[in-house]
């Protein structure tokens, strides 16, 4: 443990001298304060320490002391229902030690040293148990078993196990390695947030993560252990966008970062989340999320530090081997926090003042992603979906941060303000976005939902592409200036957007649309088209076919239960039949 003093101070930037014997990364306390800091610079004996308090008040010759530890999570019960500062402070924890205001220095242990947690054991004397192994069990939440494993780089023979009531620093497993050396097994491990955990194999991102939004799992799929993007002007339903899919999604788990955002917006989340019903279990769904809260008045510097301690909080509970959806919300604002260390520390700037290493930063955040085999001989399967919303200013996706992002992700979901104002929620350009993932997941879906399912995708957004094209042209010569067949493509165009894009959050039923429901309604859509298309070359009259009642039908269809969506499917079926042979025949007399 090494000591220096303060001999410049920038903000949140502090440059202490005699600190030879630290090392890139190590935890510091700065001045008698003892505010928490992390050294990310060496030159000789001269550390730069990012401070994640605020700094005011300190002067030069003041103490910095090394704890010789690099910046840590704790990882073990208690993290469930949380909420945390971007190092992993809790703030409840906090509140109730130093009232509403956050005080500066002040030491509360991340994990609750006093909750006792029952623990299960599911192996016995004698086992031999390698790294990632499971021990045991704690029941964490109603709705989350949580997974006492064999932190990674141990491995052993049990000497003895413990079931019983333990705080978070117990020892409930003892292992003894080949010389006879002991190692201790407890509820609780550290983690440096900057390293990913280690895991046995990346698997193939070929399986879907279903969220029962239309718009993502029909045209812009996203994998099981993917990346996605969510950039988009203020008022284009981001949060609520992610809401949905935080409520939604196939995750066991899920890890909500409040990056920099404004006060008011992470307010809405905290209130909102505890009240929302899981529909999964029925709970709430607190039970099954952690959230870190690193608001836009709160120190710069920590926002840097949220994104690493929430993705490792992340990996923590995929190698348990649950599916996991982490929220970075938003990563722009992470980037301005590099921006300002970077501007501190005299580096040279890139585009628009952003450091050089901008998407190198951003890349190491992302493909910590991914669905993996976990350590342990059970083999057990984890994902990790990270989901980042990308705030630009102005909506312009060609700044850097933007730019960077779309280099990395797989998936991009345009929020559009001109959809927004229309109001198209959720207000995904169905034109700008993209899914790299489409491809290997039509395998997928084409096995487990229906062959023709990728047919039917081709067709909606081809469909959407060429009424694009039509629109310039109706604008400069009008309606009346289109043939009958692209009138008609004008018309399915149509009933893509309001009856199957158009998707209400508020809804009790549509709200979530199963596999099933989407296919059905897609091929209710194509039928109308295919259909009145032969009935248009059989000279039916455009009027006609633009008119049959059967369209209010199909546009209600997403409204239909689930129980009943079959039957439902049917009856339309018909009823577009016979309306169809009504407009012929009806043409044949005349």
């Amino acid at each position: 443990m090494s000591t220096g003093k303060i001999s410049k101070i920038s903000g949140p930037l502090v440059v202490a001298s005699g600190m030879r014997d630290s090392n890139m990364f190590d935890v510091v306390r700065v001045s008698s304060s003892r505010l928490i800091g992390e050294i990310i610079e060496m030159h000789g004996d001269q550390a730069s320490i990012q401070v994640y308090e605020e700094t005011s008040g300190l002067g030069t010759g003041e103490p910095v002391e090394s704890t010789g530890v690099a910046l840590s999570v704790e990882l073990g019960p208690g993290l469930v229902g949380s909420i945390f500062d971007g190092i992993q402070r809790p703030l409840d924890a906090i509140r109730e030690r130093s009232g509403n205001s956050l005080s500066r220095g002040i030491e509360v242990p991340s994990l609750n040293r006093e909750n006792v947690w029952h623990f299960t054991p599911c192996v016995q004397p004698g086992d031999r148990l390698a790294e990632g192994d499971i021990v045991g069990t704690v029941q964490e939440t109603q709705v989350v078993s949580h997974k006492i494993m064999v932190p990674p780089g141990l491995s052993g023979t049990v000497k003895s196990v413990t079931e019983g009531d333990f705080t978070v620093t117990g020892t409930v497993c003892v292992l003894t390695d080949e010389k006879g050396r002991e190692a201790q097994v407890g509820l609780m491990q550290k983690w440096p947030v900057r390293r990913g955990r280690p895991y046995a194999k990346k698997m193939a991102p070929n399986k879907p993560m279903v969220t029962g939004q239309r718009v993502i799992d029909a045209l812009f799929p996203i994998a099981m252990g993917g990346v996605a993007a969510i950039p988009g002007p203020f008022g284009s339903g981001k949060t609520v966008t992610q809401h949905q899919l935080a409520k939604w999604a196939e995750a066991d788990i899920v890890v909500y970062i409040g990056c920099g955002e404004r006060g008011n917006e992470m307010t809405d989340v905290l209130n909102e989340f505890p009240s929302l019903i899981d529909p999964h279990t029925g709970k709430s769904l607190m039970e099954r999320t952690v959230l870190i809260a690193n608001t836009s008045d709160m120190p710069v510097a920590a926002r840097e530090a949220s994104i690493y301690t929430g993705i490792t909080i992340a990996e923590y509970f995929r190698d348990m081997g649950y599916s996991v959806a982490l929220m970075a919300d938003s990563t722009s604002r992470w980037a301005e926090a590099l921006r300002e260390m970077s501007g501190r520390l005299e580096e040279m700037p890139g585009e628009e003042g952003y450091p050089a290493y901008l998407g190198s930063r951003l890349a190491q955040f992302y493909e910590r992603a991914g669905r993996v085999v976990a350590l342990g001989s059970d083999a057990r399967e984890g994902a990790l979906t990270v989901i980042g919303a990308v705030s630009p200013p102005g909506g312009d996706i060609s700044e850097p941060v933007s730019q960077a992002t779309l280099r990395i992700v797989k998936v991009f979901w345009g929020l559009d303000a001109t959809l927004a104002y229309k109001r198209h929620f959720p207000a995904i350009n169905w034109l700008t976005s993209y899914s790299l993932y489409a491809a290997s997941l039509g395998n997928w879906f084409n096995g487990h939902i229906e062959e023709n399912w990728t047919v039917l995708r081709g067709v909606l957004l081809r469909l959407l592409s060429e009424e694009a094209a039509l629109e310039e042209i109706v604008r400069l010569v009008g309606m009346d200036a289109l043939s009958d067949r692209d009138r008609l493509k004008m018309e399915a165009a149509r009933s893509i957007r309001e009856d199957f894009l158009h998707q209400l959050a508020y809804h009790e039923i549509d709200t979530y649309t199963s596999l099933r429901k989407q296919y059905l309604m897609m091929k209710l859509i194509i039928s109308y088209y295919d259909s009145a298309l032969e009935a248009l070359d059989g000279a039916a009259d455009i009027e006609d076919l633009v008119k049959l009642p059967v369209r209010e039908a199909i546009g209600r269809f997403k409204y239909i239960p689930e129980q009943r969506i079959e039957e439902e499917y049917k009856q339309v079926e018909k009823k577009l039949a016979e309306q169809l042979k009504e407009a012929l025949d009806r043409k044949e007399t005349l």
